[in-house]
């Protein structure tokens, strides 16, 4: 339950605060009289998001501060130790809360809860828990489907508490099958997807019907089609050493020449080693 708020340079506020306690309370005044910020400030204090034009004309920050008596062993108290805060316990079934927000004219913001520094986010987590808002022809909160699960099961009593368990317990194995079960699709798709790459690979190999051995020849061809000027000009060095009409030059000559020139041609062509 919210005891109190405190507002500061929040829009038309200057200082006010507000205390609520038990029972019901109404706010009242004049248009512009700051209706709007106090609900502007309570829900800063739920993680709203900040605005830096909430900041009073010539002020350099905002600030709202709220304080809530909650139970010190309750979803809410268990949240803000979560957070590395703490609650401040009044007697063993009460225990107070107290959440700020401030806001920088530039637009920065600042939260805490039981007093530590803390993300909004941890508002955002309170909030449920800690007021209820109703707008114009609605509820906020009724809107949630969590919300509305949970007041079907807790109007179900004890019969629809045991069948929920059975229920999550089930929904949960069945929830674990499936992912195994697409899974298993995944796989499947994926080796049926590989298995068709390879067929068609086997495909384009039996179409060009390759012989053992005739890469190596392959090889070799290539060799020799990338050095045949290299050959040509050993074949015609050759055949000018063996055909040359010089008498000076005996045959024994001529012939070594010849040879000489296609050894160095062998390298690119092994049939010329035979």
């Amino acid at each position: 339950m919210i005891e109190q708020m405190t507002l500061r340079d929040l829009g038309v506020i200057a200082e006010a605060t507000l205390p609520i306690g038990p029972g019901f309370t109404a706010i009242t005044g004049e248009t512009g009289a700051g209706k709007t910020m106090v609900v502007t400030g309570l829900g800063l204090l739920l993680g709203q998001r900040s605005d830096s034009g909430a900041v009073r004309a010539g002020a350099a920050q905002a600030s709202v501060e709220g304080v809530w008596i909650v139970p010190p062993d309750g979803a809410v108290a268990e949240r803000v130790r979560e957070a590395g805060a703490d609650v401040e316990p009044i007697d063993e079934t009460r225990a107070e809360l107290i959440v700020g927000r401030i806001i920088s004219s530039e637009g920065r913001s600042r939260a805490a809860v039981g007093g530590r520094a803390a993300p909004a986010a941890v508002l955002s987590d309170l909030a449920d828990d800690l007021v209820v808002v109703h707008g114009q022809s609605e509820q906020l909160r009724l809107r949630s489907a969590a919300a509305q699960r949970d007041a079907l099961d807790r109007f179900g009593g004890a019969d629809v508490a045991d069948a929920l368990v059975t229920y999550r317990d089930r929904f949960a194995a069945w929830e674990g099958l499936d992912e195994e079960l697409t899974t298993l699709i995944t796989d499947r798709d994926a080796r049926a997807a590989e298995a068709e790459e390879l067929r068609a690979a086997i495909a384009v190999i039996e179409a060009v019907a390759p012989r053992a051995g005739e890469d190596a020849e392959l090889t070799q061809r290539a060799e020799r089609l990338a050095n045949a000027e290299a050959l040509r000009e050993a074949a015609a060095l050759a055949h000018a050493a063996l055909t040359a009409e010089d008498e000076a030059t005996d045959a024994t000559t001529l012939v070594g020449e010849a040879r000489r020139a296609l050894e160095r041609a062998a390298g690119s062509d092994p049939e010329l080693e035979r």
